[in-house]
Order: structure tokens, then sequence, then C-alpha cells
């Protein structure tokens, strides 16, 4: 009977632990102040849901957390702690309990980087100002200086970017601390040799800048990325091996003739780097054509084959955001481009334009907006995982939509209300190394940059290997997992080689392209077979 009766206390207790656990709500933090400070300063962090009194809860500053006694006052809103003696720059958490607040960033004014006045003997570039010093993500700097070179050519400007990485990988481990300034939108508006005229990238964050070119890199220079209207959190890296083909079969050829293959290359973005080339069957005509390597084959006989391939290592990263709606503004005309109609997203269609009026009503805030097109996408399973033949206005009319119809449905309708948007083509990753071609989008918020959505996953509309979160319906708006692979941000319209070459085109495949092949001269008949993406490794 005791013993019955003491089984049943511990049965309880611990109940009741787990029911505690379960209800003691998540720390956010809105802001700390010095973002920038020294060892031995007085950080001030606000927020909420820090409880009234300390007990077990910490603070960690890049890793570092500090002793008892550096606690100068802990509330439930507000906490105060002196920044300890070894504190690196990195992001600051609040942990209550077995819960982990957003990030907020400080930087160690120690090890910042230092303006130079003088000019190294390298002769490479060399940064003297920054105009101004302090911007928004997505607004226009000048960079002033020498050495940058009179184009741009393959030259590249790199701001600060950070991860948060698993407390077993150490301070050691290897991983990314830059992210490149974006080629395909706008970044760049103006290279010489004294001046750079760019826009802050997606990703970037308080910390240095340099300048690369053939003739070296500059020295760090000091920028501070200011009022984001929340926090983008990149976490859970993966790297994975790829490999992808195409076969080609010559029926009839009775002379001189050419074929140009464009494979599609992984996409590089703040969360996504195609780290290394492993193998690939030969060198490309064109390394990079606008984000596919161009390949030609000349000459090539009746009743040949050949096989073009390559392989890849790809670093990819989830991507989890937080946005206070309330800080959030009104798309400026830096995006514009992206609000504008395209054959794929006819976003001035009237009656898609009403449809996306009659979803977001009275709602003027384009982040609620955008929230509101995702919801009723995903809601009443209007979202399959088989293929639909609707056009998309009889897709959105009857709400019956597959994965590629979702995500350009969704671009479409946020274009119609003035919302920059993107469509993503590229694949998922199974749990057993199954790829999936896969459709989803990004929506730019200003001061913010690019916010992942993907209505395919949030409404469960892929196979089961490929669903990995239960409370996916929440999660995939604002954020993306690392269980995929990008090879296409947008709609890429290339330019063939020639004004008579015969194009062939795929839709719906893994990268939104205008051509995939283009046949010259006396190439009168051939097969393609384009692989799948094949997943050799993952690390």
């Amino acid at each position: 009977m005791y013993r019955h009766r003491f089984f049943l206390f511990i049965l309880c207790s611990c109940s009741l632990f787990m029911w505690g656990a379960c209800l003691t709500p998540t720390p956010t933090i809105t802001g700390i102040d010095p973002r920038i400070g020294n060892p031995g300063d007085i950080l001030i962090v606000r927020g909420k849901n820090f409880g009234n009194e300390r007990g077990t809860s910490y603070l960690s500053i890049g890793g570092i957390i500090p002793t008892a006694s550096s606690y100068i006052e802990w509330k439930d809103t507000y906490i105060s702690v002196k920044i300890p003696e070894f504190a690196h720059s990195g992001l600051v958490y609040v942990h209550v309990g077995k819960k982990k607040s957003n990030p907020a960033l400080f930087t160690n004014r120690l090890v910042m980087p230092q303006r130079m006045n003088l000019r190294t003997d390298q002769g490479g570039p060399f940064i003297t100002e920054i105009q101004p010093s302090a911007e928004r993500i997505g607004s226009l700097i000048r960079i002033l200086g020498q050495g940058f070179g009179a184009s741009r050519d393959k030259s590249q400007v790199l701001f600060s970017w950070q991860a948060e990485l698993p407390p077993m990988l150490g301070k050691t481990a290897s991983h990314y601390t830059t992210v490149p300034v974006s080629e395909g939108e706008g970044g760049y508006e103006l290279w010489t040799d004294k001046e750079i005229r760019l826009r802050i990238p997606d990703g970037a964050v308080s910390g240095a800048v340099q300048v690369v070119t053939s003739n070296g890199t500059s020295q760090p220079f000091f920028f501070e990325v200011t009022d984001r209207p929340g926090t983008k959190t990149y976490r859970d890296k993966k790297t994975y091996a790829i490999t992808y083909s195409v076969q080609i079969n010559v029926k009839e050829a009775s002379g001189p003739n050419t074929l140009y293959l464009w494979l599609p290359l992984p996409v590089t973005t703040a969360y996504q780097r195609p780290i290394q080339v492993l193998q690939r069957s030969q060198d490309p005509f064109v390394e990079n054509y606008e984000g596919a390597s161009l390949f030609q084959l000349k000459n090539l006989s009746r009743g040949s084959s050949s096989v073009v391939s390559l392989s890849y290592l790809v670093d990819t990263y989830t991507v989890e955001t937080s946005v206070n709606a309330s800080r959030v503004v009104s798309p400026g005309k830096q995006f514009e481009v992206f609000t504008r109609p395209t054959t794929l997203l006819p976003a001035n269609n009237p009656e898609i334009q009403k449809k996306a009026l009659s979803i977001v009503g009275k709602e003027k805030n384009p982040y609620k907006q955008a929230q509101r097109l995702y919801e009723w996408i995903t809601s009443q399973g209007g979202v399959s995982e088989k293929s639909v033949s609707f056009d998309m206005l009889t897709a959105l009319t009857l709400q019956r939509m597959d994965t590629y119809t979702a995500a350009l449905s969704f671009c479409t309708m946020a274009r119609s209300l003035g919302i920059p948007a993107l469509p993503i083509a590229g694949v998922l990753i199974g749990k057993n190394r199954e790829t999936r071609v896969h459709f989803w989008a990004e929506f730019w918020i200003d001061n913010f940059g690019w916010v992942p959505v993907d209505p395919a996953l949030g409404a469960g509309a892929v196979p089961a290997p490929f669903i990995t979160r239960s409370d996916s319906g929440s999660y995939y708006f604002g954020n993306s997992d690392s269980n995929r692979i990008a090879f296409s941000r947008g709609e890429r319209v290339l330019s063939p080689m020639a004004p008579r070459g015969r194009i062939v085109q795929y839709s719906r495949s893994y990268a939104l392209q205008s051509i995939w092949e283009e046949s010259l001269e006396q190439l009168e008949s051939y097969s393609s077979l384009w692989s799948d993406i094949e997943i050799t490794g993952i690390y």
C-alpha cells in the first residue's frame, strides 16, 4: 500500500513539474544597450518573460556565461549585468529553465576592427570611410577608398554574418562569418577604383566590412546595421554532397552542330553557400551564366551519347525569424522590381488583385497582409501534393493548388498588394536522402530582409518522408528548415546563344529558368535525360 502511495506521489510530482515547464513562457529580447561595449561595462537587456528572480536562469554573451556576482538586477522585463572580462562579440541569449530567447547581437569594442588612416604597402584595396557609418538592411551606402579596381569583375564586398552554432562544435569549428552583397537583387549600383555604392545585404549584422578583389582583401572596417524590426537566426547547418547530370543521345546529325546545356547551380544566399565543386565531367563553356553552368557540346555525331554531370558540396541553414509587426513599414521603391507582373506572376490581373484584397481585408501592414495570404492558401486543405492542371486564377477560385501553384500564387498576390516577393525552386531532402522538386517563396520587409514562406509544407502537402515538424502550419510562415537546397530565386530569364537556336524549356523543375537546352545548325534530332538531384552525403 505504501509502495503504491509513494509511486503515486512520484508520478504526480513529475506531472506537475512537466506541466509547470510547459507553462513557462519563452523569454523574448526586445533590445540591448549598449550594442557595442567593453568588458566591465553594464549591459542592459530589455524584453519580457525573464522571471522576477534569476534563480537558475542565466544570460550568455557570445557563448560566455557571466558569473553570479556579475548580475546587478534581474526583473521580468529587465536585466542588468556586468559584461564579463573575456566576453566575445556574439549573440546574447536569456536562458529560463529549458527555454532560450531570441538572439541579440553584442559587439566587443576591444576586438572590433578599427579604422586605419594610413594605407598598407600591399597595394590592394583599402577602405578610408563608409557613408553613412550605420544604416538599415537594404539601404544604399558608399564605400570610399582606393585600389578597388576600375570595374567589379569578380570582386565583391563582404559584410559580417553570424549563425548559431551547436555548443559541442566549439569556437574552432569551421563556419561562415561573412555574407556577400547580392548580385541578383541590384546589390551593386556603382564600382570604381575609389568608390563603391551598394545595398546592405540580407543577413548582414554589425561588424567588419571588407572589399575582396583579385589584388587582395582590404582591412576590416566596422559598420553598424541598425533598426531591425525583428530578429533573424541561422542555425542547424547541414552540408550536402549532391550530384546531378544530363544525358544526350543523338539520333540525327548531318553536319557541324552545337548543343548548349544550362545546368542550374545552387544559389548563394545568406542561408545557403555552395562551397566546393567536387567533380565535373568536363569544364563548362561559361562557369556561371546567370546562375547556371553553361556547357557546350560541339559536332555531335549520329548515334553518339554524352553525359554532362556536376557534383557540389552545399551548406544550408535553417532560417528562423521573429518580426515585430508594429515596426514594419510600407515597402520603399528599392525593391519595386519584385512587385512587377511577369509571365509566371500575373500580378496585374484584375481578378487576382481582387482576390488578394478580399483575403487581406482592411489590413494595411505588409507583414500581416503576407501572413493572411499564407493562412488562406494553407487553410481548408487547399494545397495538394499531387499536381493540378489549373491556371492560377482557376486554382485561386477553387482554392485547389499544388506546391508549384501555391508558391506562385502567394508571390503573385503579394506583388499585387505591393509586397516584393520571389518564388524559390529547388529540392526537399527526405529522411532517407530522397529528393523531391519543391517550390516555396520569400517576401521582403524593409529594414529587415527576406522572410521565408512555404505554403506547401505549411499545408502538409508533401509525402511523409519530407515532413519533419508537427507545427508545420505555423512554423513555415517566417521560417525555413535546412532540409532543402535552392537552385533559383525568382525567374531566371536566360538569353539564347544564337538567334536561330532551337530552345528547350522545362516547367515545374528544380529551377525556374527559361532555357535548359539550345541546339544549333545540323543537329536535327536528339533526346535528353535530366537526372534527379542525388544526395550522396550529409555531414
